[in-house]
């Protein structure tokens, strides 16, 4: 887990404004039926919910738990029933740090504890009782790829155990490279350059025995420890380094969340920080595996607030911290753990809180203050099992936007046809009243179908509904399900787009045909909040989307139009970026010399590629994330309004025309999240080339 937090950031009017924009920004009919109805002093908050702007497709392996060879109850039969339950689909083994020494041929873990009955037979035969599937560690810290290709061996050939996803080690960044050592390494070399060696002889020594297999390689994530430092020795940082050796060899890449913060509620805020991170770590894929960048899957195998655990704003935590990741390109999400044991105690919401990272109790105690009974489940589970009334495996998860900072919504369209909106109450004192708003779906007039964990409940329960808005209870978990008036388009929907060619104001976008049926065109809509705005039209496969500006990010799906003019179900999502412009009359290089995941330093190099000179230069640019500043700059005078920042000559103002001469500035800046760079700078109000 990363060894340094920092506090949440501020909720301020500007982030209120901003959710309560994308919210109104759509109007469509759909008035929800639910109870019970509001008090009159109760606020009431819209939700935009668009069926027509997909995010993706909740895959099989989606919701994931830990599980850990010093667990002695790991494969308790409660265990099986509880994960079923909740629609866990992935299990991990054999449990984090434990994965780097854990020799698998004779289930022993030299300077740890392994329980009995928690040998690799006994895991798979949990994790098919479960009905899920498996995802492995591979022992890279003090095994050899020879030792991994003999467990793949054991698994898929000997005993047809199917398992399909290895990660190659956990979380080896901590092996005292940085600096801070938690993780067993016994190679000489501890560098990235290493690992990233080492990933690409696992893998050909695995992929060898079962070529159908998906290896993983770790990352760190960025913005939190180390990501941004240069080792020793190392010319770029881990993931840089990794990713320009590995991106052509592996499957998918790995990365861990602990937003930590005093409290449980603290760690909720952060939340806000993952879309940025995820999109950063989909960003460096792009840039070294180009378009196989699309075929690696990111994998968040561990997640947990690291702060009050077994507390009720935990499970808030655990539902909202689940459905943000796989929102946003994740693939899979794993809880720590599924039991742990007690850490400390206090009270939390009214409840005795462990500071337990498990899901489910351990009956361990703390001096007289003992927990419940074995496999009684904590907060965090219900918040997880909260995920079943919302969607499963198949289907397809759609924009949903909120009109107040209190509460989070997240909508799953489903294949049978129904829609769900998952909404959080994170206030802990008031109720909230919701209207729905709904665009490319028109529910019918039935009452929904309501699902709720609240104070008072014992489970994820379902409660009537009556004439009039919803009403969220304090710190509590809501699904509301909404069948369809009719039935939708005859026509499938298209495969997610790629971007075939991309300049400084245009992109040609393709997709793959959409399935059975026969559309009379194919549109391509931009996301904004909630709101879709249409980019275009075509009658074949592609189409080309201009008057873009240069570097800027546009996020798109692609939707079919039958001949009874339906719309089809939305594309996976597709998001990219076009370039600066090659023929600008000034050229700006951007570089970060050095970080430490909470800070940094950059230098910005200007060039004037005209042919007259430049006496007197200043140049902006937009932070691409909220969390990054400048805290100081040199040769340079830089002031920021909001994520604008504005930076005039300090003594360098003369440019040379042709590039005859250059003007370089630096600062220290500071980044509460993902550290991408700049995609636009602008050098006296012209539109530079980067460089």
């Amino acid at each position: 887990m990363p060894l340094a937090t920092r506090p949440p950031r501020p909720r301020t009017a500007a982030v209120r404004a901003r959710a309560t924009a994308a919210a109104t920004a759509l109007a469509c009919a759909g008035a929800l039926l639910a109870a019970p109805a509001p008090a009159a002093a109760e606020p009431v908050v819209d939700i935009a919910v668009n069926a027509s702007l997909g995010l993706g497709t909740l895959d099989d392996a989606a919701f994931g738990v830990n599980t850990a060879i010093w667990d002695s109850h790991m494969n308790d039969p409660e265990v099986v029933e509880l994960m079923g339950e909740a629609g866990i689909g992935m299990m991990r083994y054999p449990g984090g740090s434990y994965g780097d020494i854990y020799r698998w041929e004779d289930h022993t873990a030299p300077g740890g504890y392994v329980a009995p009955g928690t040998g690799f037979d006994d895991f798979i035969g949990t994790v098919r009782a479960t009905g899920g599937q498996a995802m492995v560690i591979a022992n890279y810290g003090t095994g050899t790829p020879e030792e991994a290709a003999e467990w793949v061996r054991y698994a898929n050939v000997t005993n047809d155990y199917g398992v399909r996803y290895w990660e190659i080690g956990n979380e080896i960044y901590g092996n005292g490279h940085y600096g801070a050592q938690w993780e067993a390494d016994d190679h000489p070399d501890k560098s990235p350059r290493e690992y990233a060696r080492n990933v690409l002889a696992y893998a050909a020594a695995m992929k060898a025995v079962d070529p159908t297999i998906r290896i993983g390689a770790v990352l760190t994530t960025p913005g939190d420890w180390p990501d941004g430092i240069v080792g020793p020795g190392d010319d770029a940082d881990w993931n840089h380094t990794v990713l320009s050796r590995v991106a052509d060899t592996i499957d998918f890449v790995i990365v861990h969340s602990y937003p930590g913060g005093a409290t449980a509620d603290e760690a909720l805020d952060r939340v806000g920080r993952l879309p940025g991170q995820l999109r950063e770590v989909r960003r460096q894929l792009d840039r070294y595996a180009g378009e196989r960048s699309a075929e690696i899957g990111i994998a968040l195998t561990e997640v947990n607030s690291n702060v009050q655990q077994n507390s009720r704003p935990n499970a808030l935590f655990a539902a909202e911290v689940y459905m943000t990741a796989l929102e946003n390109g994740v693939f899979n999400v794993g809880w720590w753990n599924t039991h742990n044991g007690p850490t400390e105690i206090s009270t939390v919401d009214g409840d005795t809180d462990f500071n337990d990272y498990g899901l489910l109790s351990s009956g361990g105690c703390i001096g007289e203050v003992c927990q419940p009974a074995v496999n009684t489940p904590f907060h965090p589970y219900y918040g997880i099992k909260a995920l079943t009334t919302l969607g499963g495996p198949g289907d397809t998860m759609v924009a949903a936007a909120s009109g107040s900072e209190d509460v989070s919504a997240h909508a799953v369209h489903q294949a049978d046809g129904d829609l769900s909106v998952l909404l959080i109450n994170q206030d802990p004192e008031r109720s909230v009243a919701v209207n729905l708003d709904y665009a490319g779906f028109t529910p019918t007039a039935e009452a929904p179908v309501v699902h709720r964990y609240a104070r008072g409940d014992t489970d994820v329960t379902r409660v009537p509904a009556s004439s009039g808005p919803l009403t969220l209870p304090p710190y509590s978990i809501t699904t509301v399900t909404v069948r369809p008036h009719s039935g939708g388009a005859a026509v499938g929907a298209p495969g997610t787009p790629r971007v075939a060619a991309a300049g400084s104001t245009t992109a040609t976008l393709e997709w793959p045909q959409a399935a059975g049926g026969r559309p009379v065109r194919y549109e391509v809509y931009e996301r904004l909040g909630a709101n879709a705005q249409l980019l275009g039209t075509s009658t074949s496969t592609s189409l080309t989307v201009r008057n873009l500006p240069p570097g800027s990010e546009h996020t798109v799906n692609v939707l079919a139009r039958d001949a009874d003019g339906r719309l089809s179900r939305p594309s996976g999502p597709l998001t990219f970026t076009t370039t600066s412009p090659q023929d600008s009359t000034c050229l700006v290089s951007y570089r970060v010399d050095t970080g430490w995941g909470s800070g940094f330093v950059a230098s910005v190099t200007v060039s004037n590629l005209g042919d007259a000179p430049i006496n007197g230069w200043s140049l902006d640019w937009t932070w691409p994330n909220a969390g990054q500043s400048v805290q100081s700059a040199w040769s340079a005078r830089v002031s920021s309004d909001g994520a604008r920042v504005h930076a005039t000559d300090d003594g360098n103002g003369h440019l040379a025309p042709n590039g005859g001469s250059t003007a370089t500035f630096g600062f220290v800046g500071a980044n509460d999240g993902a550290n991408p760079a700049p995609t636009v700078f602008t050098l006296n109000g012209t539109v530079c080339r980067t460089g």
